[in-house]
């Protein structure tokens, strides 16, 4: 059986709203047909990562119509699982607020809410995501209300950071507050480099000449804790304490190679819906010949409190603390053991 297998008005299905979230890296397609709307939640080469019923729009059926879906339209959902049995009007005005990392987003009808599909929806494992409109748990959609009290609090922190973010001079005293923490950690600043491109999230890199006894370099990210990362809370506990990070790296050599590695990490998490945090590795994305500290090198591995590094914490934002994960380059041998080992864990 084949379930929401549309998101591009294949079939005869409508697409009524396609909104971005501001990272570039999902979708929320609205679609519809005479009979019923659903939601689906997508990446850029449109595969689908989540997917919610929405409503009927004519006499629910008694049993799920397997013609509907092998034919790609949007599901009807069975009588049983719907406060509409009878079918409900087209839906109206339509709008989407995106979680603060991006990897979620909650739909509105006329200001009512209407579905969230969270970064947790996964199909495969029959969590479609949360529909107002849907009664019990289905296939194609679990009952809003049932949830609300895990979910307002992301939805509300969802609508005062965008409020905040969007808001004129958010961004520069961000800025200056890691700036000054920066400052106090490591003293005074040298270059500084902007790593967004002018997508979102909006990133620049430190510089950190030498400073009293110090004899290296030291470059930091400042930026990316401005928004927590995607999917922490899918592998961690508690997530307030991971959810926030910059990087670092330590160099006596060029400043400027040092720093290609914050350019190529610093929005990756909001990019690829991932998150970063102590011990994980990353793989360089050319030519082993093209990684900025040599050839010899492959990628490079994620450290908190790197011994013999300077002490990074004392900063928080969003009633968060943050940590800041040093990057040190590995072989391509440590990173295929670090992966086998992660494999047999």
């Amino acid at each position: 059986m084949a379930i929401f297998r549309s998101a591009s008005g294949e079939g005869g299905a409508e697409v009524v709203l396609a909104v971005g979230n501001p990272y570039g890296s999902r979708t929320l397609v609205i679609e519809r047909d005479e009979d019923a709307s659903v939601a689906y939640l997508c990446s850029p080469d449109g595969t689908v990562h989540g997917a919610v019923w929405l409503a009927n729009h004519r006499p629910a059926p008694a049993v799920v119509d397997l013609a509907r879906l092998n034919a790609g339209l949007p599901p009807l959902m069975p009588r049983a699982n719907t406060a509409h049995p009878d079918g409900r009007r087209p839906l109206g005005q339509l709008t989407a607020l995106w979680f603060e990392e991006g990897d979620g987003v909650a739909l509105y009808e006329d200001d009512d809410l209407l579905a969230v599909i969270p970064g947790w929806a996964d199909m495969s494992r029959g969590m479609p995501g949360y529909a107002r409109d849907a009664v019990g748990e289905s296939p194609f959609a679990w009952a809003l209300s049932e949830a609300l009290e895990g979910l307002r609090p992301r939805i509300a922190n969802a609508r005062s950071y965008w409020r905040w973010r969007h808001s004129e001079g958010s961004w520069p005293s961000f800025q200056q507050f890691v700036m000054g923490h920066l400052d106090r950690v490591l003293g005074p600043a040298g270059r500084y480099w902007d790593a967004s491109g002018e997508r979102l999230p909006t990133v620049g890199i430190t510089e950190r000449p030498p400073h009293e006894g110090r004899d290296y370099t030291v470059l930091s990210t400042v930026g990316m804790s401005c928004q927590r990362m995607p999917t922490v809370e899918q592998w961690i506990d508690k997530p307030g304490a991971y959810a926030r990070i910059e990087l670092a790296v330590a160099t006596r050599e060029d400043p400027r190679d040092a720093a290609l590695l914050l350019v190529w990490l610093a929005q990756y998490p909001w990019h690829s819906i991932t998150w970063l945090g102590h011990g994980h590795t990353a793989k360089w994305y050319h030519e082993p010949s093209t990684f900025p500290l040599g050839p010899q090198y492959s990628g490079v591995l994620m450290l908190a409190n790197a011994p013999h590094m300077p002490d990074m914490s004392g900063f928080a934002f969003g009633g968060e603390a943050v940590r800041w994960l040093w990057l040190s380059p590995v072989t391509t041998e440590a990173l295929e053991a670090q992966h086998a080992d992660e494999r047999t864990r």
